[in-house]
């Protein structure tokens, strides 16, 4: 009998939707996936259509999660960037640990230290050493800032005002970013692939890029004028939140901002490089982001949704 790999937040909402790509990629394998969903909907549907067994749970509910995992010999775990990480690692542990998971793929992001800048970022380290602690094979995913949400972030503004608007500093600040589905190739490779050391990290940067970059791919593939508008931390707060952010992600990506306009400032950019484990587990070279947005492009401009799972 085929073993089972259990993948979180699967249905994908509307950040990175790792959970449905790793999904769909370990589907088209011939892999067993059991996909984790909080409801049944048209995503979950699509899932079970292509051949997933559809478990509806919460992350936050340990009795839920145990079921989840019975039975499943490998974990991707995704916790979306919202309140709530510590107890669902804690959850996530104690039941891989009940059920004697020999491997767990846990996403978090590039920066994970107990000095890291970001109070999302010390957390996942902390969620890190909750899983080595639980001797579950864990392999800890570390991506910087995803396509996804930067695009997002233009969409926003950029059909009314056709302007970029980010507390970024100037167009000089660099962005350290990936495409969800490098990430996911990169999750798959480590949950299908030969058995790696517990604990190992796996820093993953598809592209770097100015804003000014990201600026003229948006001008380029939408052939029109778009430009950079430099705001405060305050009005870019102000902002996401009436539009429903919750504050755990906005408390982050304001903290995120501060740092990468800080190593503008400094020689501390140089660390920013494309990483050659996309294309060594991955499979395939990292996708530009201007090849992204062309990819895209229909959808990018629609109205911005607050970020989900």
């Amino acid at each position: 009998m085929a073993e089972t790999i259990l993948v979180t937040s699967a249905a994908g909402g509307t950040q990175g939707q790792t959970g449905r790509h790793v999904s769909e990629m370990l589907l088209r394998r011939g892999h067993h996936v059991r996909a984790f969903v909080r409801q049944i909907d048209s995503r979950s549907d699509r899932l079970k259509s292509l051949g997933a067994e559809i478990f509806v749970g919460d992350f936050l509910d340990a009795r839920s999660v145990e079921l989840a995992v019975k039975g499943v010999s490998s974990v991707y775990f995704a916790y979306p960037v919202q309140d709530g990480l510590a107890d669902a690692t804690a959850a996530m542990a104690f039941a891989a640990r009940r059920h004697g998971v020999s491997r767990l793929v846990n996403l978090v992001m590039y920066q994970s230290s107990l000095d890291a800048p970001t109070p999302r970022m010390r957390q996942n380290y902390l969620s890190e050493q909750v899983f080595e602690w639980a001797g579950v094979g864990p392999l800890h995913l570390r991506a910087t800032v995803f396509y996804e949400n930067v695009a997002r972030l233009v969409g926003a503004n950029l059909p009314e005002r056709g302007a970029i608007r980010l507390p970024l500093g100037d167009e000089g600040t660099i962005l350290p970013l990936i495409s969800a589905e490098d990430v996911a190739r990169v999750a798959v490779g480590l949950l299908a692939g030969p058995a790696q050391a517990a604990g190992s990290a796996y820093p993953i940067i598809g592209s770097v890029n100015s804003v000014g970059d990201i600026v003229r791919a948006f001008a380029h593939v939408f052939d029109r004028d778009a430009h950079y508008e430099e705001i405060s931390d305050e009005a870019w707060r102000d902002e996401v939140l009436s539009r429903g952010w919750n504050a755990h992600a906005v408390e982050h990506l304001s903290s995120l901002w501060k740092s990468l306009r800080a190593a503008r400032l400094s020689a501390e950019t140089a660390r920013f490089a494309v990483t050659d484990t996309i294309e060594k587990i991955g499979g395939a070279a990292p996708k530009t982001f201007e090849q992204f947005v062309r990819e895209r492009q229909s959808e990018l401009l629609a109205p911005a949704a607050k970020p989900t799972a």
